[in-house]
């Protein structure tokens, strides 16, 4: 019953955090596969399978076993006369050939918590690998997402450039024909004929960075191509003291630095334990010679015992060890509190640059409704011949800034949207 309630509350928990912030379906197609394509995850995730090893070898408490064969010349031959029945003779002690094959094992009984501790070091730094791998997914898709749009951006800009270009074609048209009948001079069509270059140079400079944007999508997707149309990104606003809770809870990098408090503190355990006594019992069996009174002749030997092994001295260098293990962890600890105080920035810009936006786009409104009456109305003042060329350039420039300028409202307030997620921690893929 347990595990199916915390197993619901971490559904629970994941979809709230998709919930928080929502993207299109093309959007969570190309970051899911950044992920099996960028060379990044993969070296991650293969840091994983590394961390896994290494926890179950700490696991592994085995006896060990060796074999050993050796052979030994020695001189001189040790011997010693003695008589025996009244004759005498040499006694021989140790062989000049010497011989031993044999099987040792070792195993250990108690180390007074040691294996324990490393085995919860490894787990933490199983964990820490998998958190680094969500971290860097987080980072890539941020990164795609503001590629996306980026291009989706770009693309907005090139249309508003083709209606630039649109506009002016039409008056350098009307222009040539005034030209012709005698109602304009030459200077005007050269103004417009100007106009219209510039517009194309500036076409170009935003064709050259939308085909940036793509080399970038196909660096990080392997995609080389998308179909974003608007900046449909969007995320639940909150406080700045409720997205910092936010942030505290569901940020990789907040996460990753609790991590590194907590390997810290398995390092001090560590530590600590390293002037603990060892208690290990052995057992050998094999063939040697040596044995008198036939020093020649091979025989089966065993033996069995138990040894304890008592740190007395090094020199105080436990103590330091301990105390730079702690050094560590205040260290990592002070990092989470920097974190507080870079996230609480970080958040509260990222808010008035929603905010700021939002109340700029909504004051565009009215002022491209404006430039485009006087736009029209420049055009028809200049046809019935009551208006001047300059109106018209006048005009045309008015409305290419004010949508140029809501444009670049509408993708700052996308960029904070993402921006925010990202702090918050939350997935949109």
């Amino acid at each position: 019953m347990k595990k199916i309630f915390f197993i619901s509350f971490a559904m629970f928990l994941t979809g709230a955090l998709y919930a928080q912030a929502q993207s299109n379906s093309e959007l969570k197609a190309l970051i899911n596969r950044a992920f099996s394509y960028f060379p990044k995850i993969k070296e991650a995730e293969n840091a994983t399978s590394t961390a896994q090893e290494k926890l179950e070898i700490a696991q592994t408490n085995m006896p060990t076993v060796d074999g050993t064969l050796s052979y030994n010349f020695v001189e001189p031959k040790i011997t010693l006369p003695i008589t025996v029945d009244g004759e005498s003779k040499d006694f021989q002690f140790a062989p000049v050939h010497n011989v031993n094959a044999n099987l040792s094992g070792n195993y250990l009984l108690f180390d007074f918590g040691r294996l324990k501790a490393n085995v919860e070091k490894a787990k933490t730094d199983l964990q820490f690998a998998k958190h680094n791998v969500s971290a860097l997914k987080g980072l890539l898709a941020n990164q795609v997402a503001n590629i996306y749009y980026n291009i989706v951006y770009i693309q907005k800009a090139i249309a508003i450039e083709d209606s630039v270009l649109n506009y002016l074609g039409e008056n350098k048209r009307i222009i040539e024909s005034k030209l012709k009948n005698g109602d304009a001079i030459r200077i005007d069509l050269l103004n417009v004929q100007a106009g219209i270059d510039a517009e194309d140079n500036r076409k170009v400079d935003l064709k050259n960075s939308l085909q940036k944007q793509l080399n970038l999508l196909s660096y990080t997707t392997g995609n080389i191509t998308s179909g974003g149309t608007s900046f449909d990104f969007d995320i639940t606003l909150k406080d700045a003291l409720t997205a910092l809770t936010d942030a505290q809870t569901n940020n990789m990098e907040y996460v990753l630095a609790r991590d590194r408090v907590q390997q810290s503190q398995n390092d001090l355990s560590i530590t600590k334990l390293s002037d603990k006594p060892i208690v290990s019992a052995s057992a050998n069996a094999g063939i040697k010679n040596g044995y008198v009174p036939n020093v020649n002749e091979p025989r089966f030997n065993y033996g069995v015992g138990i040894s304890l092994k008592v740190p007395i001295y090094n020199g105080g260098k436990t103590k330091r060890e301990e105390k730079l293990a702690e050094t560590v962890i205040k260290q990592n600890e002070l990092s989470v509190k920097t974190l507080d105080n870079t996230y609480t920035k970080d958040i509260q810009q990222a808010l008035t640059d929603l905010n700021s936006n939002l109340e700029r786009i909504q004051n565009t409104a009215r002022q491209i409704e404006e430039a485009k009456a006087a736009e029209e109305l420049s055009a028809s003042r200049y046809k019935n011949g009551v208006g001047t060329n300059l109106e018209i350039t006048n005009a045309g420039n008015n409305r290419q800034r004010a949508e140029f300028t809501r444009l670049q409202y509408e993708y700052q307030l996308c960029l904070a949207k993402i921006e925010l997620a990202r702090l918050l921690g939350y997935h949109y893929w």
